[in-house]
């Protein structure tokens, strides 16, 4: 606007203007020795055309300029109606959904009864109201996973029965609920999101989920022939993720909306205790290094610690000890800070650092914000130049399968660390395409070693059939007739090699470490066992 006013103060000032200049132009000619032959006339009638010109264009943009903020002001005044729109078809959804929630709850009160739906109410109060609050738009139903609330035809109401998992929980059925989950197996992912919500429908959550740890210990996972006790395992697994859930129950807030009798006691901590105290002693045997950061017995114990909240009665120091064996699981990081041992992260670090597992401190470092005390790109250099230092041995040093095994953990290596690059988004620090480039090179060095192998396997002559029952017999054999060995098995590197799809799959438990030692001897390939990291297993 200031601009528009100091152009029209401006054009206004044109006139005097032209009239100072035609002064000037008049002394001009006075003192002027040589007759001009440009009139003043001749100018003055220029510049009024031009000043005629720019006061019709300055009028236009006026014009112009009014209309846009007639178009942003009725904009604004629509936008306001349409809010004000939004705001009262929320209101109302919410008022429909409170009637059918009133009518659904006195529906159960009728058809079960008061005492017996407490835990069941008490879940629909939560479960069908937070949806709409959240997603903060006219929804017409509430989705939830405990029930399913529809209009019928004639204006009765339809309430979907309890799962199965409910049921279990509300008849605190530990044993029935290990079997559900194992039988269902294929669907762990619902499963998983469904039982923080089931587990507000048992009398004590707690007690449950402790009465389901029974039978943790109940065998071992490898038995004597190496064959792994599928269904203990499966066992271990449910216990840890009924810990996970029913700590997130009260991660959610619930707790404020349990019942006195849904709490966690002292009674049940202190069950809880010698359960832990049981655990300990078999951890106390646990090769950390073996694990490969993955321990599930590990695992299940501290979140035990974490869930029944009595990680005060252990000793912190020995509680750090444990965190190594888990430092490649997804939940390491929430774990360390429910446990409480957020101060002791660098020092859990430099333990890991120190038993050349980069990639994990990489990651606890980026988790806890410590990545100016412990650089990220330094310590994946430091680790690849390890890897390097490894397979980039002499070939006399090592037979060719200890070299195939040495390429294969640089390869591993090489990946992890991209992976660890893209996921904290250091490509500019630290550049990936040499590092795809040297993966590109050792797939085809080992791709090279493959068909040469294959070129130099002895090929079978196979016996040659005939329908006779006397032998044959060539006394003067044709040579141009018979094929050689050569042409009748063709040249293996004629067909062309079709580089299969690599799959990567988590390391199994109680599998070889990957860590590299801080010295090495001359020794490798039989003497040195070496493997690299991976990412985090999920």
């Amino acid at each position: 606007m200031d601009d528009t006013q100091s152009v029209a103060t401006l054009l206004d000032s044109t006139t005097s203007k032209i009239q100072q200049l035609q002064q000037a132009f008049a002394e001009l000619e006075r003192h002027s020795a040589i007759s001009l032959n440009l009139k003043w006339k001749e100018l003055e009638e220029h510049f009024h055309g031009l000043e005629k010109s720019l006061k019709k264009r300055f009028d236009e943009l006026e014009d112009q300029e009014k209309e846009y903020v007639t178009e942003v002001t009725e904009a604004q005044e629509m936008l306001e109606k349409q809010e004000a729109a939004v705001v009262a078809k929320e209101l109302a959804s919410l008022e429909r959904l409170q009637e059918k929630r009133d009518a659904a709850l006195s529906f159960l009160f009728d058809k079960r009864g008061t005492s017996s739906l407490e835990p069941f109410v008490k879940g629909v109060n939560n479960s069908m109201i937070d949806p709409i609050l959240k997603e903060n738009s006219g929804v017409g139903a509430a989705k939830s996973g405990m029930e399913d609330v529809c209009p019928a035809e004639k204006g009765s109401v339809y309430i979907e029965p309890p799962s199965e998992l409910m049921k279990l929980c509300e008849e605190m059925d530990a044993q029935g609920l290990h079997k559900f989950i194992s039988d269902n197996h294929k669907n762990v992912i619902s499963i998983r999101e469904e039982i923080p919500v089931a587990l507000k429908c048992a009398a004590n959550p707690f007690s449950l989920v402790l009465d389901s740890l029974k039978g943790f210990y109940a065998g071992e996972i490898l038995s004597s022939d190496g064959k792994k006790d599928v269904s203990l395992l499966g066992l271990r697994r449910t216990c840890l993720m009924l810990m996970e859930s029913l700590e997130q129950l009260l991660a959610d807030g619930v707790p404020d909306s349990l019942y006195d009798n849904q709490r966690l006691t002292s009674d049940i901590k202190e069950k809880a205790k010698v359960i832990a105290k049981e655990w300990k002693p078999k951890l106390d045997q646990l090769d950390i290094e073996a694990t490969s950061g993955n321990s599930l017995e590990a695992h299940a114990f501290l979140q035990l610690l974490a869930t029944f909240d009595i990680v005060s009665q252990f000793d912190q120091d020995e509680i750090c000890k444990l965190i190594p064996a888990v430092t490649r699981r997804r939940q390491t990081v929430n774990l360390c800070r429910s446990l409480g041992l957020s101060h002791k992260m660098p020092g859990l670090i430099e333990v890991l650092l120190n038993s050349g597992r980069q990639i994990e401190a990489v990651n606890l470092a980026y988790a806890f914000k410590l990545t100016e005390q412990f650089p990220p790109v330094p310590l994946l250099k430091a680790y690849l130049k390890e890897a390097k230092k490894v397979s980039q041995v002499k070939a006399g040093s090592m037979s060719p399968g200890a070299q195939n095994e040495m390429n294969e953990r640089e390869l591993s290596a090489l990946k992890a660390v991209i992976k660890c690059i893209e996921e904290h988004k250091l490509e500019e620090q630290y550049p990936v395409d040499p590092l795809q480039k040297r993966i590109l090179l050792l797939e085809k060095a080992k791709a090279d070693k493959r068909r040469a192998a294959e070129a130099a396997k002895p090929q079978t002559k196979r016996p040659r059939a005939s329908g006779s029952i006397y032998p044959r017999i060539n006394i003067m054999p044709d040579k141009s007739f018979h094929r050689s060995p050569f042409e009748r098995y063709p040249y293996a590197y004629d067909r062309q090699y079709i580089y299969a799809a690599e799959t990567h799959h988590p390391t199994p438990m109680g599998s070889a470490p990957y860590t590299i030692p801080r010295t090495h001897s001359t020794f490798y390939g039989n003497v040195h066992q070496v493997q690299y990291q991976t990412a985090y297993l999920y």
